[in-house]
């Protein structure tokens, strides 16, 4: 048996006006996803659990069968294992984004902060900020690491004491003031970002983006700390030897912790503009060189719902319909041996909030050998006609693998 889940990161979400009171789910032209589900066991599934926060670290250990409440610590120590990070037990590890803050009023904490991504800056150019900040910033306890776009990683050697961070995509076009690190405990974080800002600001890199009508990446922000990740093992757990394609450091993590293969794709980016057909290729290729289960994540609708960019978020989940779901069933069924596939989002990103929710989403299961009454279309709310509820995402991967 094969199995293939495929995870189009904050698919999930509202009925939007200027769609007619549609999601871009429904607005989508998804014709494999909309056929699967017609077989398909179909259902609600909450990925994170009450009380904790709705990140794709918390929702992807969830889909993996890991749940979050005994495993979730921080996405950045998942990301700094994907970087080939060392971590040692002295070492936290902490996400460090480049982000767009307004310049003007001058003093720092009156800023507002434009966007998370800094126009889904380019790896090449936010690495070299990153190395900036290293050799300005940098001690021997305090080490910055270049990431993907704007997604980075500072690894701290016995760190402070920490203090709440607030997520930089949750406050967009807020005054920053009330979500920068406070009190005593905070001034050694909200030190190295002031400083970031009088680095970054006037970067030659930043400088030649504003020549071409981007936002500079000005400020890193910091949020997310954790220590080293520690998860069973996959194989062991499930008897089926895995692998994990994404772009985004988060999820590689994830899979490398649980002793997966990852793979990485050229030109996968994390974004609308990615390599959807080259992340097929790669699933394919998982399967004929002896992976039993192969897991995609697709960051795309995620940035587009932060960004509120409805007719990119459509577009994406028409790629991933067409491109990646569509081509990996004909090669299964190709197989002639009898295979599985899961879709679901991780968790709900919706235009209108622009920013990740705790609303439960939509999945569908497909057996080759089992059809099921599933709903006449895979959306948010075509699939409540099952009545299924799952609360609990960590017990998902069981009725696909079992």
């Amino acid at each position: 048996m094969k199995y293939f889940v495929l995870i189009p990161d904050g698919m999930a979400d509202y009925p939007l006006p200027s769609l007619g009171g549609k999601t871009p789910m429904e607005a989508a032209n998804k014709p494999m996803m909309d056929r699967l589900a017609r077989e398909a066991f179909v259902g609600l599934v909450s990925n994170v659990p009450d009380g904790m926060v709705p990140e794709s670290d918390t929702a992807n250990l969830a889909i993996l069968s890991y749940d979050p409440k005994v495993y979730s610590n921080g996405r950045s120590p998942l990301e700094a294992v994907s970087m080939g990070l060392s971590l040692s037990e002295e070492d936290t590890a902490i996400r460090c984004n480049v982000v767009t803050l307004s310049e003007e009023p001058e003093a720092y904490e009156e800023k507002t902060i434009l966007d998370h991504s800094a126009d889904e800056i380019s790896t090449a150019e936010a690495a070299e900020l990153i190395r900036t900040v290293n050799a300005e910033l940098g001690t021997d306890d305090i080490r910055f690491y270049p990431g993907i776009s704007y997604r980075h990683c500072l690894l701290w050697r016995n760190v402070p004491d920490l203090v709440d961070f607030a997520r930089p995509h949750d406050h967009l076009g807020e005054r920053i003031a009330p979500f920068l690190p406070a009190g005593e405990k905070g001034k050694p974080f909200l030190d190295l970002m002031q400083r970031s800002y009088g680095i970054l600001n006037r970067h030659p890199v930043n400088e030649r983006r504003r020549e071409r009508g981007l936002k500079p990446a000005n400020s890193i922000w910091l949020w997310s700390p954790g220590k080293k990740p520690q998860l069973p093992d996959f194989f062991e757990k499930w008897g089926v030897r895995g692998t994990v394609i994404s772009a985004v450091d988060l999820i590689k993590g994830i899979g490398i912790c649980a002793g997966m293969k990852t793979v990485d794709v050229e030109g996968a980016t994390g974004n609308f503009r990615t390599n959807y057909r080259g992340k097929a290729e790669a699933a394919i290729e998982a399967f004929k060189t002896g992976s039993d289960f192969v897991y995609v994540h697709v960051e795309g609708p995620d940035e587009c719902g932060h960004r509120a960019e409805t007719e990119n978020k459509i577009t994406c989940i028409e790629r991933i319909d067409r491109e990646i779901l569509t081509p990996v069933f004909e090669a299964l069924r190709s197989f002639g041996e009898p295979f599985r596939i899961m879709v679901l989002p991780d968790h709900p990103t919706p235009i209108s909030r622009r920013t990740h929710t705790m609303d439960p989403v939509p999945f569908l299961i497909w057996s080759s050998d089992r059809k099921r009454e599933g709903a006449e279309s895979f959306t948010e709310d075509g699939v409540g006609v099952s009545g299924f509820y799952l609360p609990d995402g960590s017990e998902l991967l069981s009725y696909l693998i079992t």
